[in-house]
């Protein structure tokens, strides 16, 4: 038996001495020594006693140090636990005793305040810094650079991830070897990364994009990568020659189209640009062509599935759809109640089956059994459409359906709408409690830099173009929408800001 994830990602690369990490100050790192260092990272492990399918949490900054661990985690047959950087100790006291977590990894700031969960949870903790230091990083330096690789099977898992837990109890998606080889084998293809790549990778690796589709996929291929530590705009745009791609969310476009610097021979020697993890306005498509003579590849994906569909490398990359599934995946669009699939052009619940699809939620059956249907599709919650040319395009969660006087309503059809209106930047449509209707709609517009919207005549084209049980019947301005850390909308705070404004 082998180690999957790790002789896939890691092993092949061991021999060469090429750089494979450049960091924001310039250092880089060759795949060889890279390989040494994770080995270090895994010898540290079992020294302890972290033990094969022990879950080991980690809340530190983005660092090569930080991807040294997720690879001596797997090198060593241990569960890497990845945790959002802004989660606060009330809420990774529930990610650590959740999982069960045997060690904890913290930045040395925050190590007064997680001992006490750490000890009443029953695991170890130590540090590690953005900068490389900490209590692991000096267990780390006095470990020899070669280790036994620990042998897995392909449905043991590699890594858990836990959902943003806005509906509910944060649920703990696990993937395994499968899952994250899989889908890395898939995008390589689709996406025609060689060795010869150099990614430009500003994402955080907390999160499914950045680590297992961006880090993984380089992995595989055997490129590079320019590790910085967060996207800042200055140091994207010094840093971009260096690079033949980029994966990103839709903020880092709409901010490097705010800058003057970012011009069409600054783009010129790229291969691609790549977004995710939250919808791409049509405007940011075109501006973006516009300005580069590049199309955007937008793609699709969940935490419990990584990614599901993209968009063509060759041919038409287009606008408001997430393109076609991955080889090996299928897609269908169902009726939310029966499972029945519906025809082509229809909105309804999609599902997704292949061998990216996660094994289950963690110490959750019987929330496993509601969402991962026994043939293997699993029921992702979002609303999606399959149009004539079978390009996907996602319409919105199922939560976030508003049923007005028993009228279904799309958010999604408003907001193309509303973002199609003179001066808006984009905008929001929720639905909330109303005595009458059940629910009414709510749309919140931000204007584009410097323009001061015209409320009246967007509201005369809502009258004159938009069903009436369509219509918001309350219109608001604000400067900016609430987002998570990967750049998606909340809606579940909109709502509660306008709960009760009927």
């Amino acid at each position: 038996m082998t180690n999957p994830l790790f002789d896939a990602l890691f092993a092949p690369h061991s021999g060469r001495d090429t750089a494979f990490l450049h960091d924001v100050n310039g250092q880089t790192t060759t795949h060889g020594a890279f390989l040494d260092e994770a080995a270090r990272y895994a010898n540290a492990l079992t020294a302890l006693g972290v033990k094969p399918g022990d879950r080991v949490a980690v809340h530190i900054q983005k660092s090569p140090q930080a991807l040294a661990l997720y690879a001596g985690c797997v090198q060593a047959g241990a569960v890497f636990l990845p945790l959002n950087t802004a989660y606060t100790p009330a809420e990774l006291e529930y990610f650590v005793g959740d999982s069960g977590a045997a060690l904890f990894v913290c930045d040395p700031a925050e190590a007064e305040d997680l001992t006490p969960i750490a000890e009443a949870n029953g695991c170890t903790l130590r540090t590690l810094a953005g900068d490389g230091s900490g209590t692991l990083s000096d267990l780390v330096a006095g470990q020899k650079s070669d280790f036994d690789t620990v042998a897995r099977d392909e449905d043991d898992l590699a890594a858990l991830l836990y959902t943003s837990g806005t509906t509910g109890r944060s649920k703990g998606a696990m993937l395994t070897h499968r899952n994250l080889l899989s889908n890395a084998r898939a995008l390589v293809e689709c996406w025609r990364f060689t060795a010869d790549d150099v990614l430009l990778h500003a994402l955080p690796i907390f999160h499914s994009h950045g680590l297992f589709v961006a880090t993984n996929v380089m992995l595989l291929a055997g490129g590079a990568m320019i590790f910085l530590p967060k996207f800042d705009p200055d140091i994207v745009l010094d840093r971009l020659p260096e690079a033949t791609a980029m994966m990103g969310v839709p903020t880092f476009y709409t901010r490097l189209l705010d800058d003057p610097r970012f011009s069409t021979e600054r783009a010129a020697h790229m291969r691609l640009f790549i977004s995710g993890s939250a919808p791409l306005l049509a405007e940011t498509h075109e501006r973006f062509e516009a300005r580069t003579g590049h199309r955007i590849l937008e793609r699709y994906g969940m935490t419990e599935t990584s990614m599901n569909t993209s968009n063509p490398y060759d041919g038409e990359r287009r606008a408001g759809t997430v393109g076609f599934a991955l080889p090996g995946v299928e897609v269908k669009v169902c009726d939310s109640q029966t499972g029945a699939e519906l025809p082509q052009g229809e909105i309804g619940v999609l599902e997704v089956r292949g061998p990216n699809v996660f094994k289950g939620y963690w110490r959750m059956p019987e929330k496993t059994a509601e969402e991962l249907r026994a043939d293997g599709f699993f029921i992702t919650g979002d609303l999606a459409q399959i149009d004539a040319d079978g390009y996907l395009s996602i319409v919105g969660r199922g939560k976030d359906l508003i049923i007005s006087g028993g009228y279904n309503i799309y958010p999604k059809e408003i907001e193309m709408f509303l973002d199609a209106q003179d001066g808006v930047q984009e905008s929001a449509v929720i639905g909330v409690p109303h005595p009458d209707f059940g629910e009414s709609v709510v749309a919140v517009l931000v204007p584009q830099t410097g323009v001061t919207l015209d409320l009246q005549a967007i509201e005369a084209a809502v009258k004159r173009d938009l069903a009436n049980f369509k219509r918001p019947r309350l219109t608001e301005i604000v400067k900016e929408l609430p987002r998570n850390t990967m750049g998606k909308v909340q809606k579940n705070q909109l709502r509660d800001r306008y709960r009760s404004v009927f």
